[in-house]
């Protein structure tokens, strides 16, 4: 395959899936930690050091702690608005125009000046003069217990800015069927319902995540492919998996990218995103994980669509991004 990088980031595209702790330089984790006098796990300097096996617990739990010792640098506003900053700036390097970015706010709430403040500092941070547009999705913890999913779903409701309702962390744990009043609420405040299902757990997960918590994206949701009714389900709805190759084959959902079920999503009509996921802990952003398809053309202007399509960017900027993309693909050579 001939070298993507330039042309690759000529292609307009929407970043769905993307969080906050995850999205954090290598280079910027390093100085936080020697600022604060920290010291790193190796698994954080390294990450392919690691065995991040999620699919056993043992795995999921490295990855976690990783995640959490990473998130501990994060020790007030300066340092948020610092990584949602150069998250930006990465966003748009990467021809990103649009970005939702994902937090849970009680993870940060303690050293942030609780959950409406942290909310609000997220969402200055993401403002900026770069051409990136921005939405906050705020991602409720499917190991705790559901009342703070419903606060969220009920703080989220106020604030311009926010975009939907996630639900992330450990996909083994937890019962869907609990969340199901968060995600209503969300839904009547007018927000999108975009939970992680389908990666750890099987066509049963997204099936739930459809049915109970009327997911209008999914984060991940390769396992669909187990079932080919519940394929024509997501195609019927136009629900968008929101897929992270790389994050898969590092998690051992899959065990290298080329396994990624992601043209037999499309040829089946499910909308297909792409993402990092946590590109800090994975070493591969936005680029890398639509390099490591091996697309062609038509195929990455394909998936930037589906990506634009399935965001929640204000219909003008869909359209002028659409017609960029539509412009990529008829470039010169």
């Amino acid at each position: 395959m001939e070298p993507l990088g330039p042309d690759l980031k000529a292609l307009p595209k929407a970043h769905l899936h993307l969080h906050l702790t995850g999205g954090m330089r290598p280079t910027t984790l390093v100085e936080l930690a020697a600022e604060q006098g920290r010291k790193l796990p190796a698994g954080l300097l390294d990450p392919a050091s690691v065995d991040l096996d999620a699919t056993q617990l043992r795995g999921w739990h490295k990855f976690q702690r990783l995640y959490d010792a990473a998130r501990t640098v994060l020790v007030g506003p300066a340092e948020v608005q610092r990584v949602v900053h150069e998250i930006v700036e990465d966003q748009a390097a990467a021809g990103v125009g649009w970005l939702e970015l994902q937090v849970d706010p009680s993870s940060y709430a303690g050293r942030l000046g609780g959950l409406h403040a942290t909310v609000e500092i997220v969402l200055d941070a993401l403002r900026n003069d770069l051409g990136v547009g921005t939405g906050l999705v705020l991602a409720g913890n499917r190991t705790r217990h559901p009342s703070e999913a419903e606060t969220l779903a009920r703080l989220a409701r106020r604030f311009d800015g926010v975009v939907g309702l996630g639900l992330s962390n450990d996909e083994t744990r937890g019962d869907t069927r609990d969340f199901e009043k968060a995600f209503r609420l969300a839904r009547d405040g007018g927000l999108i319902a975009v939970p992680h299902a389908g990666e750890l757990r099987g066509a049963g997960s997204v099936q739930l995540a459809v049915e109970r918590l009327g997911a209008q994206r999914l984060g991940h949701g390769v396992r669909a492919v187990e079932d080919p009714a519940l394929l024509e389900l997501l195609a019927d709805l136009e629900v968008c998996c929101e897929v992270n190759p790389v994050s898969n084959v590092a998690l051992h959902v899959h065990k290298s990218v080329a396994d990624n079920p992601w043209r037999e999503l499309r040829a089946a009509g499910v909308p297909v995103a792409v993402g990092a996921d946590d590109p800090l802990l994975f070493r591969a952003d936005l680029l890398a994980n639509y390099a490591a398809l091996g697309a062609g053309d038509h195929e990455l202007a394909d998936l930037a669509r589906c990506s634009i399509r399935a965001s929640t960017a204000p219909a003008d900027v869909r359209a002028s991004m659409l017609a960029g993309v539509d412009a990529w693909l008829a470039r010169p050579g």
